[in-house]
């Protein structure tokens, strides 16, 4: 289920979720017990109470195995590549799906073509340290992030952080620890595309060692 709003669509994912875990016969509980999420956190999204946030809707999507787009309300069977298939897919303004988390706000484009060799993602960061972004993201791949409005500090595990102002990009190897901060009390909107395939999404989940194996052993005892 989605909401409509001026700018954007706001995912509400907890229709999708219970669909999805009654067709199992799936419990609350086995679906906490595979994806790490508290009882009560899960019955929360499926009410519409909570925000699905990004690494809720990671873990989840790995847990029922299904696309992220499954959980917009997106056939998973669409637009699947074929041999010498010429894909292509418009995102219009305001078309993106929208995951809230504690330091933006990230627009997925295209979501609905599956199995993309890049993610194109909009995002509005809010986040202005790093107590307020949290973790760093690393994923496998490459990143290339391009500012579209305000200016930010590209923070890294590895390097001093990088400011870029509107216009500026950076391209980067994506292993490296990653955070997005926004400078200054304007507004920071950003362009990132990045080349990570869905089996390695895990690595944006928080304990994704642990999350890892409860999805190994989801999928041994589900062979089906």
């Amino acid at each position: 289920m989605t909401e409509q709003t001026s700018d954007t669509t706001i995912v509400r994912a907890g229709a999708a979720l219970k669909g999805f875990r009654t067709e199992r016969g799936w419990t609350l509980a086995e679906v906490s017990e595979r994806t790490g999420l508290p009882i009560s956190t899960l019955s929360k999204i499926e009410n519409e109470k909570m925000e699905l946030t990004i690494d809720k809707l990671l873990r989840i999507s790995l847990a029922l195995e299904i696309n992220v787009a499954d959980l917009f309300g997106t056939p998973s069977t669409q637009f699947l590549p074929g041999d010498g298939s010429k894909r292509r897919i418009i995102s219009r303004t305001g078309e993106g799906k929208t995951v809230q988390s504690n330091s933006g706000a990230y627009e997925y484009q295209a979501y609905d073509l599956l199995n993309k060799g890049m993610t194109p993602i909009v995002a509005s960061i809010t986040a202005r340290s790093m107590k307020e972004f949290g973790d760093f993201h690393r994923h496998e791949g490459e990143e290339y992030v391009y500012v579209l409005e305000g200016e930010l500090a590209l923070y890294t595990d590895t390097y001093t952080p990088a400011h870029l102002k509107v216009g500026d990009s950076i391209y980067f190897d994506s292993t490296m620890g990653h955070a997005y901060i926004a400078v200054g009390d304007q507004p920071c909107r950003i362009l990132s595309v990045f080349s990570t395939t869905e089996e390695q999404t895990i690595d944006f989940v928080e304990d994704r060692g642990v999350l890892g194996d409860m999805v190994k052993k989801s999928r041994e005892n589900d062979p089906g």
